[in-house]
């Protein structure tokens, strides 16, 4: 730790002095692994304090399966440095706990997403989140919410599956204008085919672990966005709203770079 100081030291007075670039600079500080450990030698955490240097994005907490004390403490340390917090599949115990000790958490039992954000924040762009179904909610909520945390506008539509794929066309002119356009759908999963063959931008599928017995809690979504012969479409995990939500900023954030 005493070498890292040093460095960095050298390194502010290298570009104090003119020797390096403010670039060349920044270059430097985007590859140090700056970490933090908590619980001393049995340590159970090493929170990644330099990640929103290197990625853009401060570390978010997945909170499932979290002893209680952890979580406190990791959602604190967190809190502390970044004036705000997010954590993905909390339960409304842990809401409970941490509500105690930080009144100002919000929570919301749909997405089971919790957080304290900053006031103010100004959100850009657009991100459509369309879910096929309204028992897909729940991951498209988690999307949609961890995109508008990290700052982009997010259009909801939900309940627009194929079944009654006239409900989704009302609201093309919305899908076609996003930066990105996130499907979210369980059952066949056919949503994000339909939806790629409609737009000119990126389309994310969420598969969810929506369906009857043969859709094998999503592997048969799963499997259908994978094999879309619609162009543009990548697709996350299963259930996975919050891979969906991050991905979805990064190309958000390119979309009104260029504007």
């Amino acid at each position: 730790m005493e070498g890292d100081r040093m460095e960095t030291r050298d390194i502010l007075t290298r570009l104090q002095s003119g020797e390096i670039t403010v670039e060349e600079a920044e270059q430097f500080f985007r590859k140090q692994p700056f970490e933090e450990d908590l619980g001393g030698e049995q340590g159970y955490a090493k929170l990644d304090t330099h990640r929103k240097m290197r990625q853009g994005f401060p570390e978010v907490i997945f909170c499932s399966g979290k002893a209680d004390r952890f979580l406190l403490e990791i959602f604190g340390k967190l809190y502390d440095r970044e004036g705000e917090v997010l954590g993905t599949r909390a339960s409304k115990e842990q809401y409970e706990l941490l509500k105690e000790r930080y009144p100002k958490v919000q929570y919301d039992e749909v997405s089971r997403i919790i957080k304290i954000e900053k006031p103010g924040k100004v959100r850009k762009g657009c991100i459509a989140v369309c879910s096929a179904g309204t028992a897909d909610i729940p991951v498209a909520e988690e999307a949609a919410q961890v995109a508008e945390y990290f700052g982009s506008h997010v259009e909801r539509m939900y309940d627009v599956g194929v079944s009654g794929l006239h409900r989704m066309l009302s609201r093309l002119d919305v899908i076609q204008q996003a930066n990105c356009i996130i499907a979210v759908a369980g059952m066949e999963g056919a949503l994000a085919s339909v939806v790629g063959g409609l737009v000119d931008k990126p389309v994310i599928g969420v598969p969810t672990s929506v369906g009857y017995g043969a859709s094998l809690h999503g592997l048969s979504a799963l499997l259908t966005m994978i094999n879309s012969c619609a162009n543009g479409i990548s697709v996350v995990n299963i259930d996975n709203g919050f891979g969906a939500g991050y991905i979805a900023t990064q190309i958000n954030r390119l979309g009104v770079r260029d504007e």
